[in-house]
């Protein structure tokens, strides 16, 4: 398998990594602070809602998980998570090591906090919920994947065979 780094131009990681975490940015800019004043959260903080801010542990856990992987993307793959600005090079370090879509993961878990912090779990939001991730888990398999493919060949294979999409391995893939 050949994931050993290739030469490269320090300038061109260095801005790279940058242009990923602009991407990185704004989707955090979305989707944590625009979306739930959108969506209508305020956070109650009486009574039996107390508890909720424990919740607050996985959702920064999952939205720092993502944001190394999207550092990961820049850093080693010399791309963004962005399609229009996709890695060069196949990223299998960090919690790509673990699963396979950890950033996806990583927003999951951060959202499913802010959902638990914010109380607003009602059938048609949970409903909306389920229908994107619907939607993410039909993109990555028959976009994001055929695409991966087609692109690192044999190296994506062989990581395919090792690590899997959803359910995080208990050891990293000591990847060769």
């Amino acid at each position: 398998m050949t994931l050993a780094p290739q030469p490269f131009n320090r300038k061109e990681q260095i801005l790279t990594a940058a242009a990923a975490l602009a991407v990185g940015a704004a989707f955090f800019a979305l989707w944590f602070w625009l979306l739930p004043g959108w969506l209508g959260f305020r956070v109650e903080t009486a009574g039996a809602a107390r508890w909720r801010w424990l919740a607050a542990i996985p959702s920064v856990l999952g939205f720092a998980a993502a944001l190394r992987c999207v550092w990961d993307f820049g850093w080693t793959g010399r791309g963004t998570p962005a399609p229009f600005a996709p890695p060069q090079r196949l990223v299998v370090k960090g919690f790509y090591r673990y699963v396979r879509n950890p950033m996806y993961l990583g927003f999951a878990a951060g959202w499913i906090g802010l959902w638990v912090i914010f109380g607003h779990a009602n059938l048609a939001v949970i409903a909306a919920v389920a229908a994107v991730a619907l939607g993410i888990d039909l993109f990555v398999l028959f976009y994001e994947e055929p695409t991966l493919r087609r692109k690192f060949g044999n190296d994506y294979q062989e990581y395919c065979a090792n690590v899997r999409r959803w359910w995080p391995r208990l050891r990293g893939w000591p990847q060769s």
